[in-house]
């Protein structure tokens, strides 16, 4: 594996990046916040790093980037393997909180809703133990069945829990972004770091600029957003050059309880799409007719951006 240049990404992008710094008033007035939320934590093995190098990775970058609190939604099966345990344990003592990312990662549609139900709470007898632990819940691939009698009964078996939903607003496709990192040593492939680092920057920054417009559409204010990432090798390495670009944009970067506390939060839609976060699900509860997905989140996309940018090269 090459040697990382990762100080040489924030350069490019710089250069290589359109940058619309006009705000109205109004935007102004409501200025644009983000957490950072990060999913099925504690992840295995990546192309990278292992499972405990990426966690002292993140929590460095993270106190790099002057960033305090994101979350980690966690699947408790995991626990077991990469040192799972130890690595919330140190997320924990470096103040990030856990949520629940339920025990082993399925849809309500695969194994039933009291099942389904049943593995909530495993979950969350595993994580309660955690110092920041918080009632919070993420739905897997954000589905919240496929049924509105399921769906309700998921909700109300959460409300007795105490939980509240841990929606985002900004939906990605990091974790495809990662299985191409992944897979490039299988086919005798290496990667470009820098291109990686611009493509990561560049495609996070699309979603969230398309969810927020949508969201003044919709909404007529910009809320508090919360990102979906991944605990991947991606954001090990680049997560602190994204949170600096950010901040270039004038984009604040705040805590998940903050951003939780936004009225869109107030907000449940009552329909069954729920698979691109909040924003998108009351754009279809309210009949919207633009598109709901960017189109970073799609593999052809983003396939074409690794060959422009020659992120994979033979050995």
């Amino acid at each position: 594996m090459q040697l990382l240049r990762l100080t040489a990404v924030s350069l490019i992008l710089t250069g290589c990046l359109i940058i619309n710094t006009v705000f109205s008033e109004d935007n102004e007035r409501n200025p644009h916040q983000i957490a950072l939320s990060f999913d099925d934590a504690p992840w295995g093995e990546g192309f990278m790093f292992s499972g405990p190098e990426r966690t002292v990775r993140l929590i460095e970058k993270l106190e790099k980037a002057k960033v305090s609190q994101v979350v980690f939604f966690c699947v408790t099966e995991k626990l077991p393997y990469h040192d799972g345990h130890a690595r919330l344990k140190k997320y924990a003592a470096a103040g990030h909180l856990i949520g629940n990312h339920s025990h082993s990662h399925n849809r309500p549609g695969d194994f039933g809703t009291a099942s389904y139900i049943a593995d909530i709470e495993q979950a969350h007898d595993s994580l309660k133990q955690y110092s920041t632990f918080m009632p919070w819940y993420r739905y897997p691939m954000l589905d919240e069945g496929l049924t509105i009698p399921v769906r309700d009964s998921i909700r109300e078996a959460l409300n007795s829990l105490g939980y509240s939903n841990g929606y985002v607003t900004v939906d990605t496709w990091d974790s495809y972004i990662d299985k191409k990192c992944r897979d490039a040593p299988k086919s005798g492939q290496r990667i470009d770091t820098v291109a990686l680092g611009r493509i990561y920057v560049e495609t996070l920054w699309e979603a969230i600029q398309f969810y927020d417009n949508m969201a003044l559409d919709l909404l007529g204010y910009s809320p508090k957003h919360v990102l979906l990432l991944h605990e991947n090798d991606l954001a090990a390495l680049f997560i602190d050059e994204l949170v600096g670009f950010l901040r270039q944009q004038g984009w604040e970067i705040i805590s998940p309880a903050e951003a939780y506390s936004d009225s869109i939060g107030e907000r449940v839609p009552d329909v069954l799409y729920s698979n691109q976060g909040r924003v998108a699900a009351i754009a279809v509860e309210q009949g919207y007719e633009g598109p709901l997905r960017h189109s970073s989140e799609n593999a052809g996309y983003i396939d074409s951006l690794f060959q422009a940018n020659q992120v994979l090269y033979e050995r």
